[in-house]
């Protein structure tokens, strides 16, 4: 699958750096190109005559250095690459990255590259959950960084946590499932359809300072919206709050900006008409306070009874309305799931549901993975496993498109 494929890997100073001798050996016997940067730290953990010996190509620490006075190194390799893989990333690159600082040649050729990024980050447990690097790790996947989570257990360190750089095994596994996705996407089913795809939780008010919510992030909508992109849709996010940024700069994508679930109906219910499918994965609440104060209400006695109304359904609204439209729903469940999923379906009219145990590991809410099984008026048509949330994403649009066009019944 990656014969032919042109990684530069991208080698920092972490302990696990070691472990980028198996990965370029690995990625070399699948048949791809490898050229390796490494930092001055990470020459510290393994040589580059290691990496030079098993890439059978020259390695590059020193933007200074060129070794062919033809091209000009870190824009030569930028431009060279079809994938750039950081294995290990350490807390430092990643904050370089975020900020757009050059001063080595790993971070100046990130700079310069239009290559599509994949981060395989490692390092401390106490430094992954730092504030400081939970943020840049969020801003690079706004952009569209792609990432593969550490794994768990015991660090160099001494500590047990999140934190080990994951498998070379599965970073190929993931590099070949990018490529995979390329592919697919290549043929754009989906030109000239218009998505719209509702994300985040909605907002309902108490008052100016106070509301109900929930825990959604808008990241499974947001990687829904991106691969509806990437197989040739024109497509429309509404959202509501969330906790990460919209895949923003892209041609062919619109932002709606919602707080209630009315506002959010409303938005949709604009478009519906000129729509070709709608993928609900915003979490709406099912009720709003019957009255909202215009001002902050203020603490009185040891109680207070707040009165809610039921809000729009605005998926069984829509799905009664439906004509040509392809209706996708989610059912985010704690039990019963086939059995909630199938109610949902049916009583909404949708086309597909997407349900998922938001009990369970790597799946829900805030999470960058997820575990998704898909049913429409006949069963099960499909269960995806516990994978990245882009991936999921351009599951369900390439299921949705073969749906469309009659590829698939």
């Amino acid at each position: 699958m990656l014969t032919g494929k042109k990684i530069l890997l991208g080698v920092t100073g972490g302990i696990a750096a070691f472990k980028a001798a198996s990965l370029c050996s690995k990625l070399v016997q699948q048949g791809a190109e490898v050229r390796v940067i490494m930092t001055e730290s990470a020459t510290k953990f393994i040589s580059e005559l290691t990496l030079q010996a098993l890439s059978k190509h020259p390695v590059y620490t020193d933007t200074f250095e060129e070794k062919n006075p033809q091209v000009i190194a870190h824009i030569d390799l930028a431009d060279w690459a079809d994938l750039v893989l950081i294995a290990p990333a350490t807390a430092n690159i990643i904050a370089k990255m975020t900020v757009g600082l050059a001063d080595d040649m790993l971070s100046t050729t990130l700079l310069a590259t239009e290559a599509p990024i994949m981060l395989a980050p490692a390092m401390n447990v106490h430094m992954y959950t730092h504030p400081a690097v939970t943020r840049n790790l969020a801003e690079l996947t706004a952009r569209g960084v792609m990432m593969v989570e550490p794994g768990s257990g015991l660090l160099a360190c001494g500590y047990t946590g999140k934190g080990r750089m994951e498998e070379p095994e599965n970073i190929i596994a993931a590099v070949e499932a990018y490529f995979a996705r390329q592919g697919r996407a290549a043929q754009r089913p989906l030109a000239g359809k218009k998505v719209i795809v509702t994300a985040g939780g909605t907002v309902e008010r108490l008052d100016p300072v106070r509301y109900i919510t929930n825990d959604s992030s808008g990241k499974m909508g947001f990687a829904i919206a991106k691969a509806a992109l990437d197989l040739g849709a024109e497509v429309t996010i509404v959202a509501g709050r969330t906790d990460v940024s919209p895949p923003l700069h892209r041609e062919g994508l619109s932002l709606v900006r919602v707080e209630s679930a009315q506002d959010m109906y409303e938005a949709v219910n604009t478009l519906w008409a000129d729509t070709d499918i709608l993928v609900k994965a915003a979490a709406v609440a099912d009720y709003r306070p019957k009255q909202a104060a215009d001002r902050k209400i203020k603490k009185s006695g040891d109680s207070m009874t707040l009165e809610l109304v039921k809000n729009i359904d605005i998926l069984e609204t829509l799905g009664r309305s439906k004509r040509s439209q392809f209706l996708i729903g989610f059912a985010a469940e704690t039990d019963h799931l086939e059995e909630h999923a199938m109610d949902k379906l049916r009583r909404k009219n949708c086309d597909l549901i997407i349900a998922n145990d938001v009990t369970a590991e790597g799946a829900g809410f805030g999470t960058d993975t997820n575990i998704v099984h898909v049913y429409d008026a006949n069963g099960q048509v499909e269960t995806i496993p516990q994978a990245s949330k882009e991936e999921i994403g351009l599951r369900i649009m390439e299921l949705a498109a073969a749906r469309l066009t009659g590829e698939s019944k």
